[in-house]
C-alpha cells in the first residue's frame, strides 16, 4: 500500500490533523514502553466527537484492538482497529495533568528546560483542541495506544508493565472525515518514576473499500449499525 505521509512524535510531542475517510493510520512504538493518548473529532462537524461510554457499552468491552469500532456521540463509526500486534489498548485509563506530572516526574517549566521540559497530556490535547477551533470544555476521555490497564475484582485499575515492546505496531481505519489528536504523554497509571521517553511512527496509507465482509463491520451487532449509521451519514451529505 502506498504511504501518503509519516511522521515520528517525540516524547511529550502533540500533533493534529484532518484525516479523511478510508486512510489507514499505522502507529508504531519505536521503544518499550509506549503510550499514544488520541481524540477524534467529525472534521465537518466539531460538535460530533468520539464517545467513550457509548464505544464500550456497545461493544462489551473494557479494552479496544482488532475488530473495534470508536464510535461517535452521534452512534456513528469514526475509526476501527483493523490490525494490532498488543490485542489490547487501553480506554479508561485518561490522560495526565500539570499537577500529576510535577508530582510524580518533578517540576520542569519550558523557561528553564526549554524542550526538555516534562509535558501532560491534557495541556498537550487543549492546546490542539484550540488551534483546531474548539475550546477545552470539548475535551472528552481519550483513548490510550500501546497501554493496558485491568480492574481487578474491586475495581482497582491496575497498569500492566511490559506490555508494549519496541515495534508493536497498531493499524486503525478511519470511517469518517476525521480531526485527530494525539499527545505523546504518559499513561497516569504508568508506575515508572522517570518520565518515559518513548518516540512513536505515524503512517498514513490508502485503505481498500470497506467490503460486506469486512472484519471490523461484523464483529458485533453494534458495529454494523454504527457503519450504517455512517454510510447514511456520507449518502444523505453527496444529494
Amino acid at each position: 500500500m502506498e504511504k501518503i505521509w509519516s511522521l515520528t512524535l517525540g516524547s511529550g510531542a502533540k500533533w493534529s490533523g484532518k484525516v479523511s475517510k478510508g486512510k489507514l493510520l499505522r502507529f508504531t512504538a519505536l521503544e518499550d514502553g509506549a503510550n499514544l493518548s488520541g481524540l477524534l473529532f467529525n472534521a465537518d462537524d466539531l460538535t460530533e466527537s468520539y464517545n467513550m461510554p457509548d464505544t464500550l457499552k456497545a461493544q462489551y468491552t473494557a479494552r479496544l484492538t482488532k475488530g473495534n469500532v470508536l464510535m461517535s456521540d452521534n452512534g456513528r463509526a469514526m475509526a476501527s482497529f483493523v490490525e494490532d500486534d498488543l490485542q489490547w489498548h487501553d480506554p479508561i485509563g485518561g490522560y495526565t495533568t500539570r499537577q500529576l506530572t510535577d508530582k510524580k516526574y518533578g517540576t520542569t517549566a519550558f523557561q528553564e528546560n526549554q524542550n526538555e521540559w516534562y509535558r501532560s497530556g491534557e495541556e498537550n490535547l487543549a492546546m490542539e483542541l484550540v488551534r483546531n477551533g474548539l475550546q477545552l470544555r470539548d475535551m472528552v476521555p481519550v483513548f490510550n495506544l500501546f497501554s493496558k490497564i485491568q480492574a481487578d475484582e474491586q475495581g482497582a485499575m491496575h497498569f500492566a508493565e511490559g506490555h508494549c515492546k519496541k515495534g508493536d505496531t497498531v493499524t486503525m481505519r478511519t470511517e469518517m472525515d476525521v480531526v485527530l489528536l494525539l499527545s505523546n504523554t504518559p499513561s497516569p497509571l504508568d508506575p515508572r518514576t522517570h518520565y518515559p521517553s518513548v518516540p512513536v511512527e505515524i503512517e498514513v496509507l490508502h485503505a481498500e473499500p470497506v467490503k460486506e465482509d469486512d472484519y471490523c463491520v461484523n464483529h458485533r451487532h453494534e458495529n454494523k449499525r454504527a457503519f450504517e449509521n455512517t454510510w447514511d451519514y456520507y449518502k444523505l451529505a453527496a444529494q
